[in-house]
């Protein structure tokens, strides 16, 4: 019990105060990779384009909104797609069982809360848009 102890610490000094170091130890970017055509934005924003950070600052930040809202997007569509399997499971199973039929039912009514929220993430890039008068 004391090896474990003494290595989450050791892993904690490592995360609070090295880690922090090692990030602000290294030189910022000063160009970013498009991945989504942010033309309508500012001209000479294309897929595929390296631009200027300085420059184009405007079109590497939603980029990354992108990227990030694509990642929640995937993520809570498959944790979804496996709670309502999860669900469907369950009701197959309960042999009349009430609390296993609630239970199945709550599954998958919390897997359409997660497609409804990820529906929600894949605007979010749209929204700072408009509130940044981007197009």
């Amino acid at each position: 019990m004391k090896k474990i102890l003494i290595t989450l610490v050791l892993l904690s000094f490592l995360a609070v105060f090295v880690l922090p170091q090692i990030a602000l130890a290294q030189a910022p970017p000063t160009k970013c990779k498009l991945k989504k055509d942010l033309s309508s934005v500012q001209p000479g924003c294309t897929a595929g384009a390296e631009v200027d950070i300085e420059q184009y600052g405007i079109c590497c930040l939603l980029n990354s909104i992108y990227n990030i809202t694509d990642f929640i997007f995937v993520f809570l569509v498959a944790l979804a797609g496996v709670f309502v399997i999860v669900g469907a499971m369950t009701l197959l199973m309960a042999a009349g069982d009430p609390t296993k039929v609630a239970t199945g039912r709550n599954y998958i009514m919390y897997a359409m809360i997660g497609l409804l929220i990820a529906f929600i993430a894949k605007a979010v890039p749209s929204i700072v848009r408009l509130i940044m008068g981007a197009g």
